[in-house]
């Protein structure tokens, strides 16, 4: 899944929630199920999600919506071997993009 995201420093819950097409109610969820997601809290307990906290939730996401595992599945496969789930979702991130290219190519001949 490619997400649209400024280049920002913190991002708000509403802001993840619109670039993974869920509710802001899921990331909570995701937040108090998995210990990789570990968004700042601001003076008011708002959420505010760094980078790292987006790449930990594209996992979640690609592991719970697009492989259908069970929230303990993809917990134990995040603890298992969470460095191969990263360099697999990295692989995959690239070669949407590259998807994504060839489209934009293919539509302009």
């Amino acid at each position: 899944m490619n997400i649209n995201l400024p280049d920002k420093r913190y991002y708000k819950i509403g802001e993840v929630a619109k670039a993974f097409n869920v509710n802001a109610s899921l990331i909570r969820f995701w937040d108090k199920e998995f210990d990789v997601i570990k968004p700042k809290k601001n003076n008011k307990g708002n959420r505010m999600f760094t980078p790292d906290d987006i790449k930990n939730i594209q996992m979640i996401y690609h592991l719970v919506k697009e492989k259908g595992f069970t929230l303990d599945g993809a917990k134990n496969k995040l603890k298992s071997n969470p460095e191969k789930i990263k360099d697999d979702h990295s692989i995959i991130s690239r070669l949407e993009a590259i998807k994504g290219e060839l489209i934009k190519i293919k539509n302009q001949l």
